[in-house]
């Protein structure tokens, strides 16, 4: 799907912590993060990204706290909502983390032209901006983007 000038600004790359916190807790910062995003915003995914999404949350450890009827029905309502990319080749052959599968949402959001990438994930958190994205926390990102913060209108 091509966005529109606008809606670049309204795209955000959730790391998949992110996004496993949120399922797991309603009450904690990535929750309020992925809640503001699904109403105000746009995520992001790549097949890449939304497969490491997928392995993750099907891992036995998540079974005493979603059932697996859950974990699919986030999954296929996650796949539904999101902006899908994809990576070019030349953008596919760049780095910038320690950990190469955190390479992965970098190159989401620099594709995306997503302003921001919103993990917990010190790896990601420890860069400096890459081509104009920035890295924040589920924290910071409630307090930056303006269209996730609190009393902001669609």
């Amino acid at each position: 799907m091509k966005a529109e000038a606008g809606e670049h600004a309204r795209r955000i790359v959730l790391d998949t912590n992110v996004w496993i916190s949120a399922f797991l807790s309603a009450d904690g910062a990535p929750s309020k993060l992925v809640r503001r995003v699904i109403e105000r915003g746009r995520p992001v995914f790549s097949d890449i990204t939304f497969a490491e999404l997928e392995t993750r949350l099907w891992r036995s450890k998540f079974d005493r706290y979603l059932s697996i009827d859950l974990r699919r029905r986030i999954l296929h309502d996650v796949k539904a909502i999101a902006d899908w990319i994809e990576i070019p080749h030349e953008l596919a052959r760049r780095t910038w983390c320690r950990d190469a599968d955190d390479d992965h949402f970098i190159r989401a959001a620099l594709a995306a032209h997503a302003p921001m990438l919103v993990t917990g994930d010190a790896d990601l958190l420890d860069l400096e901006a890459v081509d104009g994205l920035v890295v924040l926390t589920p924290a910071q990102a409630l307090r930056a983007a303006p269209f996730v913060a609190k009393g902001a209108s669609s």
